[in-house]
């Protein structure tokens, strides 16, 4: 068997028969899928006596992760896989025509093909190197486990990319930022399992009954930082600049070509903040080797940075505005907060423009997409070159300033002490934005039948 049968014949899941599915069919198996990942995500792994990934809950929202459970790998092998292939054929590298349905199937069976192995590689990794520490004698079980659980989310991901709303990689990440909203706000239940006021929302209540001012003062700002990042991040999701494009062969119609103000999305923040997290994680491995802290960072015995790199890069546990309400502030704090700030922009400005020019969003090759097309700037002669000189004013302003700006947004979030870090709320809304768009959509169709044929047609 050759290669390319052996990527073509990979299993799957089987697809629906119908060509389009009902409203409530996607949304029987999009609540299905979910609830299951929930279970699965609160499954403990058999044979783990440590579990020192717990510290690294930026890894953990970027994955869609539950370290611990058979969800520890969560999203991890299917993004790996798929960056990888999108630069390698973004920038040339891999030449793979997408435009053919036999290209498409080939690219989709190799990205399944590499995330099988990313599963089989980060089991290994996260079990070798102690992350993921497991009971002498049990390590190959404690990895098998591990990939038992990066194939299910594989396949669970077909499913709700074929029977269901979006695709299963942003669900995960939703139902993670969700999940651990909802825990911060609402829980009630202590480090031992004893039920005490836990969450924000409980501890603001009880505070108030008890005429702790303090309490609730510091209750109410989480809260408020959450909810005031989320209507700016919802505010800035919809800013976006149309140029106004026509058809060169159909006169009297055009259209407007959105340029998002997140240009590159949060995938800058989403890079930065695996740095980051990295960062961390390799002054963790030098501490325990050499047996004391580095230039990387130390650690406290709960897991927080207070020396080094990983201290300076990071925001002040609780949010600085936690600190000052209840007495604890320190004047280093500040430049804590402001060098961490300018790190998350630097870095998401960085990978915004390494993103922009490497996947194939750059003016030149979006002015020959556009060309492709048919589409063409008014009043300009059909020139790709017309076209880019038109983008280049836009795109790479954009491509800085919105990779700033999620930069910002995600340190302010985590520097205000919001409910969640700044990454899960950027990720969580702009992923809910797509999914609502495509539900409207499809309920829309379910209601008029006559629109759905003339969409069909």
């Amino acid at each position: 068997m050759s290669f390319k049968n052996l990527l073509v014949n990979l299993p799957e899941v089987k697809g629906p028969t119908e060509k389009r599915l009902s409203f409530n069919v996607k949304l029987k198996w999009t609540l299905l899928i979910l609830v299951f990942f929930f279970i699965l995500s609160n499954i403990p792994l058999y044979g783990l006596s440590k579990n020192a990934l717990i510290r690294f809950e930026y890894l953990s929202i970027i994955l869609g992760a539950s370290f611990g459970s058979l969800m520890s790998l969560g999203i991890g092998p299917i993004v790996t896989a798929s960056i990888v292939l999108q630069l390698l054929v973004g920038s040339g590298l891999l030449n793979i025509d997408m435009t053919t349905t036999e290209g498409k199937k080939f690219f989709q069976g190799l990205q399944k093909l590499l995330a099988i192995m990313f599963c089989i590689f980060e089991a290994i990794v996260f079990v070798m190197m102690k992350g993921l520490q497991a009971v002498p004698g049990l390590e190959w079980l404690l990895i098998s486990q591990l990939f038992l659980g990066g194939l299910m989310i594989i396949f669970m991901d077909e499913v709700i990319s074929k029977w269901g709303f979006g695709n299963g990689v942003g669900l995960f990440i939703v139902g993670g930022v969700a999940w651990q909203l909802c825990v911060r706000a609402f829980s009630f239940l202590g480090p031992e399992r004893t039920i005490q006021p836990v969450g924000k929302i409980p501890v603001f209540i009880t505070s108030i009954i008890n005429a702790d001012t303090i309490g609730a003062i510091a209750a109410f700002a989480a809260i408020a930082a959450t909810i005031l990042i989320f209507i700016i991040v919802v505010y800035s999701q919809s800013i976006k600049v149309e140029i106004p494009l026509s058809f060169g062969r159909i006169r009297g119609y055009g259209i407007r070509w959105p340029l998002a103000f997140f240009y590159t999305s949060v995938i800058p923040v989403i890079l930065t903040a695996a740095l980051h997290a990295n960062l961390n994680l390799a002054a963790t491995l030098a501490e325990r080797v050499i047996g004391y802290a580095t230039f990387l960072g130390g650690f406290s015995a709960e897991g927080i940075p207070i020396s080094g790199l990983a201290f300076w890069f990071s925001a002040p546990p609780g949010g600085i505005i936690d600190h000052i309400i209840k007495g604890s502030f320190m004047p280093v704090m500040v430049w804590q907060s402001l060098i961490y700030i300018l790190f998350m922009m630097a870095g998401s400005m960085v990978f915004s423009i390494f993103w922009m020019k490497t996947s194939g969003m750059d003016a030149k090759s979006q002015a020959k997409q556009l060309a492709s097309s048919g589409l063409q700037v008014p009043g300009f002669r059909r020139d790709p070159r017309v076209v880019e000189s038109i983008l280049s004013r836009y795109i790479f302003p954009l491509t800085i300033m919105g990779g700033a700006a999620v930069g910002l947004l995600a340190a302010l979030s985590d520097v205000t002490g919001a409910l969640v870090r700044g990454t899960g709320i950027l990720l969580s809304v702009m992923i809910i934005y797509r999914l609502y768009e495509e539900i409207a959509q499809q309920h829309a169709l379910d209601m008029h039948p006559i629109a759905r044929k003339f969409i069909a047609t």
